[in-house]
């Protein structure tokens, strides 16, 4: 008896901690209350409202567009005759061009008792439909479905990668995508390791019980070698920047404008350039810069070294990944720094090696290369994101703001923590 009242009393307080967590952190229910009436008012309307005429009163079937399908023969696969799907064409023109239709996007046709014609509904994409109207004066308009915004929380651990895990976790995978783009200067997602962990306040769009888009990242902190990256999202100051670390430092980094002090560009980007050396007219995706032998070469930004070897006509090669977006290389050094290897982290600013005429050369020079998610972009055209720190006199604003977005983490930990314990009571 004396087991079963601290029982009582145990759940009893814990019942009290859970109410007073939920009520402090409420925002993160699986949708906002705005969101719950619009649906309700969906549901209660019905279909026939949404659509704008009574389907429950026609005989509906449904198919895909096929290979080589267009708008004019669907409506005749469908008994209209040419004529009919002409005249309906001149009515789409205002809001669509049925050059737009797209093979294996779903449809669902309306017949009357006799067998005519009477709506076709067409899915343009997840969220919108055109509903056109077959019988004369010939009609169309389009229905938006509704959606639900959601303010979620993903914790997800690295054991196998981080898409397995994601939907391990049921959290979308589209989540990875804006957190590749905050993280894309701090991050390394083709080198995550089993125990890196995500966990992040995100808010997802939801159509037709199916997430379309993960909408916004608020807060987010990337766990590596018990080292925690927090980014959070503080959009009060002009600049375009939205995500900042722990210190008000912009998550996006500067790359260095060039690596090396030259005197001249002596050879741009092309893909047409006539080779000084074979005269053959080849690709040149990379810039020359001029300068003496023994010039120090800088890595532009952080990254880890994936090559550093004798490369044929490119000569002594370093090779450097920044994060899943770009990577550099540096060709036709004399030489290496000394220490450098491969896998070895490097900062921005750091010497990597020297200015030679190494390979397939004329003379010393750097051939600078860029590529962005593996294709070689023009490095003077590069967009280097700026890396302006908060204003001083954003700063407590900004504290508060990371301070609360800890503070609903911490309260839906507890309330997980908590839901474990009255699973074992």
């Amino acid at each position: 008896m004396k087991m079963d009242t601290n029982k009582a009393l145990i759940i009893s307080v814990l019942l009290l901690v859970a109410v007073a967590g939920f009520s402090s952190c409420g925002r993160y229910s699986s949708s906002t209350s705005e969101d719950v009436v619009e649906q309700q008012f969906q549901e209660q309307e019905g279909e026939s409202h949404v659509l704008g005429f009574d389907p429950d009163s026609l005989r509906c079937t449904d198919g895909k567009v096929k290979s080589g399908q267009f708008f004019s023969n669907l409506l005749g696969s469908l008994g209209m005759t040419a004529q009919q799907a002409y005249n309906l064409t001149q009515v789409c023109d205002t809001l669509f061009d049925v050059r737009t239709l797209r093979v294996g996007n779903t449809y669902k046709a309306y017949f009357s008792s006799d067998d005519q014609l009477e709506y076709l509904v067409y899915d343009r994409d997840r969220m919108h439909q055109i509903v056109f109207d077959c019988t004369e004066p010939y009609d169309l308009w389009i229905y938006e479905k509704p959606v639900v915004h959601n303010e979620k929380y993903a914790d997800v651990t690295i054991n196998s990668s981080l898409w397995n895990d994601m939907l391990a976790a049921d959290v979308s995978p589209l989540l990875i995508l804006s957190l590749s783009d905050i993280y894309a200067w701090t991050v390394d997602f083709f080198g995550l390791q089993k125990g890196d962990r995500f966990r992040v306040l995100y808010q997802e769009t939801v159509c037709d019980g199916d997430v379309i888009a993960v909408d916004t990242v608020r807060y987010a902190v990337f766990s590596h070698s018990w080292q925690d990256f927090p980014a959070i999202m503080y959009d009060q100051q002009d600049g375009g920047n939205l995500w900042w670390n722990e210190k008000g430092e912009s998550m996006r980094k500067a790359f260095l404008k060039a690596p090396l002090k030259f005197s001249r560009i002596s050879s741009g980007f092309s893909y047409a350039r006539k080779h000084p050396v074979t005269r053959k007219v080849q690709p040149h995706t990379g810039v020359d810069y001029a300068a003496p032998k023994g010039t120090p070469v800088m890595t532009i930004g952080d990254g880890v070294i994936t090559s550093m070897k004798y490369e044929g006509a490119g000569g002594n090669t370093i090779r450097i990944r920044h994060n899943s977006v770009y990577s550099t290389a540096y060709l036709h050094l004399s030489g290496y720094a000394k220490g450098l290897k491969v896998g070895q982290r490097v900062r921005q600013g750091d010497v990597i090696g020297y200015v030679g005429s190494t390979g397939r050369s004329t003379g010393p020079h750097l051939d600078f290369r860029v590529w962005k998610n593996g294709t070689p972009i023009n490095p003077l055209k590069m967009d280097s994101p700026p890396a302006e720190p908060l204003k001083q006199e954003n700063m407590e604003s900004f504290i508060q703001t990371w301070q609360s977005y800890q503070h609903q983490i911490d309260m839906i930990q507890a309330q997980s923590h908590l839901q474990t314990l009255f699973e074992l009571l």
